[in-house]
């Protein structure tokens, strides 16, 4: 008698989701992965920073040493010091901590604002599809900046929570648009059937299944908004209608500095270099991800 063997048996390749290839195809992109890691030492540059220089080196952001004046970088004062004595690379590490918490803040309204007008307005869909985005176009009319300077002059305030809900209420139009062609695509699939005849109701459905789908173009717009912010913060600082002294952001830093650059080109080139360089890291973060993200980008 023959004795058989079974054949063996042939496992199938383990399928990847979404998110696993999409960290797969991110990891290979090196400027991208350089421009997190430089975010991430950012973040933790304005973040801890502060406390280190206290503990260690004795400086802040407000000690004044007028005797001591503006002095070049030396090695006590990395960025040199501004014409009051004041250690300009912790004003940078606590100016970059404000502009950060705005660039965050605003972001995050602009995408509540934007996610919900603009899903409600894709599922929904006629005359309430219609109303909703013709209020988008009427406000992509007005120039954006001009709107804030004018609205604060009116409000006659300069308060750091009305500079937040601004920039963030100015800057959802786009995400509107954004997430209602996501949404008008996916209404009509399977799963939304499915779930419509399980008994979901509306919000249900676009709270979850809808908008979770929609992630990968909210992420990449976020990513990418986060400078716009960034630049619209420090544009309404160097006006003046920005941050208020004492406290200081990446951009009123570098309104002062531009004030002095002919004669304490160091005031100037500290925070400008800093926040260039965050803004570029997020610039490429933000087209990583798209491309990470987006099928149509696929190379492999």
């Amino acid at each position: 008698m023959v004795a058989t063997t079974a054949p063996a048996r042939v496992e199938a390749p383990a399928g990847r989701s979404l998110w696993a290839d999409a960290w797969r195809r991110l990891r290979r992109n090196r400027m991208a992965v350089g421009a997190g890691v430089y975010i991430a030492v950012m973040l933790v540059f304005c973040v801890v920073g502060p406390w280190i220089a206290a503990a260690v080196g004795g400086l802040d952001a407000t000690t004044q040493d007028i005797d001591h004046g503006a002095q070049g970088p030396s090695w006590r004062h990395w960025f040199g010091t501004d014409p009051l004595g004041r250690d300009m690379l912790v004003r940078t590490m606590m100016g970059g901590r404000l502009a950060l918490i705005v660039a965050f803040t605003a972001t995050a309204v602009a995408l509540v604002v934007g996610v919900t007008w603009g899903s409600t307005a894709g599922f929904v869909g006629g005359r309430t599809d219609e109303a909703m985005m013709r209020v988008v176009d009427v406000l992509y009319g007005f120039p954006v900046v001009v709107f804030v300077i004018v609205l604060m002059s009116v409000l006659q305030t300069k308060s750091l929570v009305v500079l937040f809900a601004l920039i963030g209420a100015i800057n959802w139009m786009t995400m509107a648009r954004i997430v209602r062609g996501q949404v008008m695509s996916l209404r009509h699939r399977e799963f939304v059937e499915a779930a419509r005849a399980l008994g979901a109701g509306p919000g249900r459905i676009v709270a979850r299944h809808l908008i979770p789908n929609t992630l990968g173009p909210i992420i990449v717009y976020a990513t990418l908004q986060l400078p716009h912010v960034m630049l619209t913060e420090a544009f309404l600082s160097f006006l003046g209608l920005g941050v208020q002294a004492p406290e200081a952001s990446w951009g009123t830093l570098v309104a002062e500095g531009a004030e002095k650059m002919v004669v304490y080109p160091w005031l100037l080139i500290g925070p400008a270099v800093v926040m260039a360089s965050t803004i570029f890291a997020l610039n490429f973060l933000g087209d990583g991800l798209r491309d990470a993200l987006d099928p149509q980008t696929r190379k492999d």
